[in-house]
């Protein structure tokens, strides 16, 4: 079924969650495409995925298997180029835990469709601390790393490590991937912080984040590490690194 979006999930051991998250986003009215990119899960995720290929989604439903864990950002970063050469006009990133609401995908959609942003982002923390379900010290240290990111940077996203965005398929074309250096929280620092260097329009789209109810979270003391450290190294390429430029009023 043709679509002008596609909605890249990146998976590691989810068998719990897929099945279940590819029927809620291709189940929404406003028709959206899945690109499941598994980091080789011995759970199984990427047989289930395939299963559901062959018997329901053919056209609607991909999947890229990669050898194992080769870390978030490259990840995207390996879809993001599929889905340029495939021509999708907007391309979302989303987890497959639920945390994300795949109920909020078209009002993302209509932020850059109908709006003319070129970056909506999922924002919990644009109008208040809209968290479900997270310990009291990672909704703090989630919370204050993006407060971080603000004074550091000077760039005015309050939800600077939000995971849940759609890009007009324009921004990733004229960011540089193969110089993305992030593979973690960093990572969805460094794609927002370069989006809006190379002056791209970016909206906050206020959701309610819930943590994951089945399967385990991949989040660890090393990827907040590399948050941290990683941002003064983005404050320096502010100052001396020449962007590519949007290409288009």
């Amino acid at each position: 079924m043709q679509s002008d979006s596609i909605v890249i999930i990146p998976t590691y051991n989810e068998k719990e969650n897929i099945e279940s998250i590819i029927r809620a986003v291709t189940g929404l009215p406003k028709k959206f495409n899945v690109l499941i990119i598994d980091d080789g899960s011995p759970d199984g995720t990427a047989a289930i995925v395939k299963n559901l290929m062959a018997e329901e989604f053919k056209d609607r439903l991909f999947l890229i298997e990669r050898s194992g864990k080769l870390g978030l950002g490259t990840a995207y970063i390996t879809g993001f180029k599929w889905a340029i050469e495939q021509k999708y006009d907007y391309i979302f990133e989303m987890d497959a835990d639920f945390s994300h609401n795949p109920n909020d995908l078209p009002r993302l959609y209509s932020a850059c469709a109908d709006e003319g942003y070129d970056v909506a982002i999922g924002s919990r923390y644009v109008s208040g601390v809209n968290v479900v379900n997270w310990p009291i010290g990672r909704v703090l240290m989630s919370y204050f790393a993006s407060k971080y990111v603000r004074f550091i940077t000077g760039f005015h996203v309050n939800d600077t490590t939000a995971g849940f965005k759609c890009y007009r398929r324009q921004v990733l074309e004229t960011i540089e991937l193969d110089k993305v250096r992030f593979k973690g929280y960093a990572f969805q620092i460094e794609m927002k912080y370069t989006a809006h260097k190379c002056g791209f329009r970016i909206k906050e789209v206020p959701v309610i984040f819930v943590n994951r109810e089945l399967g385990t979270s991949k989040m660890s003391g090393g990827i907040f590490s590399e948050a941290m450290f990683g941002v003064m190294r983005l404050r320096w390429d502010g100052w001396f690194r020449k962007y590519p430029k949007r290409p288009f009023a």
